[in-house]
């Protein structure tokens, strides 16, 4: 099948040399998609009974809820539209898409796919319960998007930079008004050092708010090229007249 999971063989055996069985390499309790796209076909057959697989519309409704969950959770960047008669899903973004089929089949092309295919392959097992996503799951309008996030950490850095060029600002002043005798050198080094500390932190929270700038507006950008604020989709998405049409042979995954 397209989305990575084997099709049925009759007769596959795993020999002897290929490793150890797969119930001893992945820890089923804790499978995740990091284990599936670890996993080939010969360890798919011998671990998971081809007829337990979920399918048809129920397999739609919990790869629908689980990507909205991890939509929500920016797990994944993607639009996702469910289309009827036949069920499918539909999940998009600047950059690709995503078909997901009853059959449990995945076309498409670009990181999407990418990101679908493990829901899919978990959602497809009846072991693997599906979390119900929040009401607010879709991606932010681009203009809700704030310049940047941290403003807490920033401030605090800011405050101790702002101390520490205060202490050193103090220790010059006590080389000429005080009388610190032989331990000029001593006074004029620690003055140095908070200063060229204050320095520093001061740099460190002015790149962090630029950097917290620059992947708001990346950010925003993507968040438009994906037609989240319009509602149109990207140019390169395969549908038309509300209906998806049939993916060109070149655009489906996997090839």
């Amino acid at each position: 099948m397209a989305d990575g999971r084997p099709s049925e063989r009759e007769g596959s055996e795993r020999d002897a040399d290929e490793g150890p069985p797969p119930e001893e390499e992945f820890d089923f309790e804790e499978f995740g998609p990091d284990d599936m796209a670890r996993m080939d076909a010969d360890d798919w057959e011998a671990a998971f009974d081809p007829d337990s697989w979920i399918t048809g519309r129920e397999l739609i409704d919990r790869v629908e809820a689980d990507l909205k969950s991890r939509i929500a959770s920016r797990d994944v960047f993607a639009v996702l539209e469910r289309f009827e008669d036949p069920p499918r899903l539909l999940a998009y973004s600047d950059e690709g898409y995503a078909i997901v089929y009853p059959d449990g089949s995945v076309e498409g092309r670009g990181t999407v796919v990418r990101d679908v295919k493990p829901s899919v392959a978990l959602c497809s097992m009846d072991d693997y319960e599906v979390s119900d996503p929040p009401e607010e799951w879709s991606l932010p309008d681009p203009e809700s998007v704030p310049e940047g996030s941290g403003d807490l950490g920033n401030k605090m850095l800011q405050v101790i930079a702002f101390g520490m060029l205060l202490a050193g600002i103090g220790a010059f002043a006590g080389l000429f008004v005080g009388d610190v005798g032989g331990a000029a050198v001593i006074v004029l080094v620690v003055a140095l050092i908070f200063v060229a500390a204050s320095v520093f932190l001061f740099l460190v929270v002015a790149n962090a708010r630029l950097s917290d700038r620059f992947r708001a507006v990346e950010y925003r950008e993507r968040l438009r090229a994906a037609g989240v604020s319009s509602g149109e989709r990207p140019e390169f998405v395969p549908v038309e007249d509300g209906e998806i049409e049939p993916i060109p042979e070149g655009e489906r995954a996997g090839k």
